[in-house]
C-alpha cells in the first residue's frame, strides 16, 4: 500500500497527474481495500481514488503548480483593475460640466460568500479585499447551506450571494447529465438557491452565483440563480465565483452586466461558468467626506 497520509498533496497516476489534490480522508471498503477522499488544490472538485493510485507531489512540481496558479490569479486581478480604470475614465468623460466640480465616492455591491471549503473561503475573501469589495464569508458544508442561507441573508443583507464549495459528476461513469443523482452536491446548491429566492425572489435585487466543479448548471439556473457552473461539466477554479461577483459589484445599477465580459473575467471562462442578464450593483455617492 502506498505510504499516503491525510494532508498529503498528491496526483492520480491513472489520470496522468493532471490535478494536484489534498488527501482529506482515508477509508477502507468491505474487502479491506484502501481509498482516499481528495480535494482539488485549486479546483472545486472532490474525488475518490484508490490509495495505490496516488503519488505524492514532489517539491519541484508543487512549486511549479503554485507559480502557475498564482500567475493566473494575478493576471486576472490585473485585467480587472485595467478594466475599472478604463471604465472610470469613460465615466469622467461623460459627466456633465456641473458635476465635475464634485468628488464622488464609490459604493460597489456587497457580497455574502457561503463556501463548503474553509481554505477556499480564505483565498476568496483575500481576493475580495484585493478587489476592494466588502465581503462576509461563512464556511458551511454544502449539505447544510440551505438550512442557514435565509438567516445569513437576513443578517448581512448582501447585494450578491455566492454559494459554492465542491461538486463532481458521480454515478459509476454514467453520462446522464439530467439526473440529479449523478452529481455529488448539485442538489444542495439547488436547494439553497430556492431558499434564497423565498427571501428575495427578484434576480436583480439579490444576485446569486452557485455551483462548483461539474455542477448541474441548468438546474441551478432554473432554481433562481443568476450565474452558475458548469455548462460543459468541466472543473472550475476556486476564484471563478469571485471574479463573477466582482463584475456584478462594479457594474452600475442603471446598466445590465455584460454577461460575456463577466464570464470572460473568470479563470475558466465560458465552459466553466455561465449566466443570465442581470443589473449591476455599483452606485456613485455624493459627497465624499474626509471621515472614511
Amino acid at each position: 500500500m502506498a505510504n499516503i497520509e491525510i494532508g498529503d498533496l498528491v496526483i492520480r497516476k491513472s489520470h496522468g497527474g493532471d490535478i494536484v489534490f489534498k488527501v482529506t480522508d482515508i477509508y477502507h471498503d468491505a474487502c479491506g481495500h484502501s481509498y482516499t477522499v481528495l480535494k482539488g488544490m485549486h479546483l472545486r472538485l472532490l474525488a475518490d481514488a484508490p490509495i495505490d493510485d496516488l503519488e505524492r507531489v514532489d517539491a519541484e512540481n508543487l512549486r511549479n503548480e503554485i507559480v502557475r496558479m498564482e500567475g493566473m490569479h494575478n493576471e486576472s486581478l490585473k485585467r480587472v483593475m485595467m478594466r475599472r480604470s478604463q471604465e472610470r475614465e469613460l465615466l469622467e468623460l461623460n459627466r456633465s460640466e456641473s458635476s465635475k466640480k464634485y468628488d464622488f465616492f464609490d459604493l460597489p455591491g456587497r457580497v455574502l460568500h457561503i463556501d463548503g471549503d474553509e481554505e477556499y473561503l480564505r483565498m476568496c475573501l483575500k481576493t475580495y479585499n484585493q478587489l476592494n469589495i466588502e465581503a462576509v464569508g461563512r464556511c458551511i458544508e454544502e449539505s447544510k447551506q440551505a438550512d442557514v442561507v435565509i438567516a445569513l441573508i437576513d443578517e448581512f443583507r448582501p447585494d450578491i450571494l455566492v454559494l459554492t464549495g465542491h461538486d463532481a459528476l458521480i454515478g459509476n461513469g454514467k453520462k446522464n447529465f439530467k439526473d440529479m443523482n449523478n452529481y455529488r452536491n448539485s442538489r444542495y446548491y439547488v436547494e439553497a438557491v430556492k431558499k434564497a429566492r423565498i427571501f428575495e425572489p427578484a434576480r436583480d435585487d439579490l444576485v446569486i452565483f452557485a455551483g462548483a466543479c461539474q455542477s448541474y448548471f441548468e438546474a441551478i439556473l432554473n432554481a433562481g440563480a443568476n450565474f452558475a457552473s458548469s455548462p460543459t461539466r468541466i472543473f472550475i477554479h476556486a476564484y471563478d465565483p469571485v471574479f463573477i461577483a466582482e463584475k456584478v459589484a462594479f457594474t452600475p445599477i442603471n446598466k445590465t452586466v455584460d454577461v460575456g465580459a463577466a464570464i470572460s473575467a473568470s479563470v475558466t471562462g465560458i465552459e466553466g461558468v455561465g449566466g443570465l442578464e442581470t443589473r449591476g450593483k455599483f452606485r456613485l455617492g455624493l459627497p465624499k467626506t474626509p471621515y472614511k
